[in-house]
């Protein structure tokens, strides 16, 4: 295997930059840039190939086998001059059976070393990308392997559910000597119960990654730029007298108490010859349909005249009182923004309550597989058929889907669209 190295830390001028070197030939590339290698760490002079001085850096030793790689690795911790560290970028290219890493070198070397399993390698990335608390919390459980270990719960009921359903496969021409299926039909009813409630979050944990979003809508003039303006605190969105100024969709995103939010301002809704307003009003009211929750602004509650289901909010605008239906807000002068923002807050974090620790697509098609496969294993369980062997090819499929999530089937297709979302030096 090639011997990488990479820049693992930003670009550009820094108090450290960090120059990780990962593979057979790490400690050799170490020694011939520093003289020798201390035990674990310690500081050393960088030198290039004619022996000048580049650098008095601190350099880390990892072994095989105790690095995020599990590979042998050397990191050099350099003063951050873009200078330092293209002159030690160079002369690492210069030694034999060194290559510059690739996007997710380092990440995917760990997963094949079995140091991260594929849902670590997602949390990571995730991680890497967070913006708000929430997000942090959320890509750190998978990090850490909540859902690996998950995975690893529903295998070990699996395989004694099949293990018993095999046992009758055994005694195909005698009495079995207990009758095995109730303790099967507990042991699949408790994994697929589980994976139905991973199932059923995965849409909460990916609005997490992604942001939720909430359309400000009503009829035009009634505030929802100046809202939006205030909300960001800055001129986001053109204010004026002319109704119809906002044609299209207006995003800022904010973070809520830890919750990446996208506040979507939108045209004014009103009956219109305008071609090219009618086309910014169905806009809005296709991204109202399809955001998380809705603000809906009017001067009077008479006035709501579109429904936007249970996920709207009535505003009163321009109004500094709290009403029975709704809230009062002045976007203009900030009375009431305060007490919007909670209420926002407070209904978007209702919604993170069924969030488990699966948070993809991909994880969430997975689990369904799974949860097919149980349902008509559970079924020819119920019917007393005696088709052991298709049940326990139903059982082995859902064990299949479990874990792909981790990483250990099926999943060679999707491992470089995922590496190539990271830097270079991880």
């Amino acid at each position: 295997m090639d011997t990488i190295y990479a820049l693992a830390t930003a670009s550009g001028k820094a108090g450290v930059a960090v120059v990780r070197v990962s593979g057979p030939l790490a400690f050799e590339a170490g020694r011939r840039m520093s003289g020798d290698l201390p035990k674990s760490r310690g500081v050393r002079r960088i030198v290039d190939g004619q022996g000048d001085l580049i650098d008095e850096a601190l350099v880390l030793v990892f072994e095989p086998g105790k690095s995020f790689t599990g590979e042998a690795v050397v990191e050099f911790q350099l003063h951050g001059s873009p200078a330092i560290v293209a002159t030690v970028l160079r002369e690492l290219s210069e030694i034999d059976g060194l290559r510059h890493a690739e996007a997710g070198e380092f990440t995917r070397r760990a997963l094949e070393n079995g140091k991260l399993d594929l849902a670590q390698v997602e949390g990571l990335a995730d991680l890497i990308e967070a913006e708000t608390e929430a997000q942090r919390k959320q890509a750190l459980r998978v990090f850490q392997g909540a859902l690996g270990t998950k995975v690893e719960s529903w295998r070990e009921r699996l395989v004694r559910a099949a293990a018993l359903v095999e046992a009758t496969i055994d005694f195909v021409d005698e009495d079995v000597p207990v009758d095995v299926m109730p303790e099967v039909r507990e042991l699949l009813t408790s994994v697929r119960d589980e994976m139905q409630v991973e199932a059923d979050g995965v849409r909460v944990a990916e609005r997490i990654r992604d942001g939720f979003e909430v359309a400000i809508v009503g009829a035009p003039n009634v505030g929802k730029s100046t809202l939006l303006n205030r909300l960001a605190g800055r001129q986001a969105a053109i204010t004026s007298d002319i109704a119809g100024t906002t044609r299209d969709v207006i995003e800022v995103r904010m973070d809520l108490g830890g919750l990446p939010v996208t506040i979507l301002d939108t045209a004014g809704l009103r009956e219109t010859d305008d071609v090219v307003e009618s086309l910014g009003i169905g806009i809005a009211k296709q991204r109202a349909a399809a955001a998380d929750m809705v603000v809906y602004m009017v001067v009077d509650p008479s006035e709501v005249e579109h429904d936007f289901g249970s996920d709207s909010l009535i505003v009163i605008a321009k109004d500094d009182d709290q009403l029975a239906d709704g809230v009062g807000i002045s976007g203009k002068t900030g009375a009431g923004v305060d007490r919007l923002v909670s209420v926002i807050e407070e209904r978007l974090r209702s919604k993170t309550a069924r969030i488990g620790v699966a948070m993809r697509e991909r994880h969430r098609i997975a689990l369904l597989k799974g949860c097919d496969a149980l349902d008509l294993a559970m079924g020819l369980v119920d019917t007393q058929t005696g088709l052991a062997d298709l049940i326990a090819e139903e059982i082995r499929t859902a064990a299949r889907a479990t874990e792909s999530l981790v990483g250990r089937v099926d999943v060679e297709d999707l491992l470089d669209v995922i590496f190539s979302s990271f830097c270079i030096g991880k």
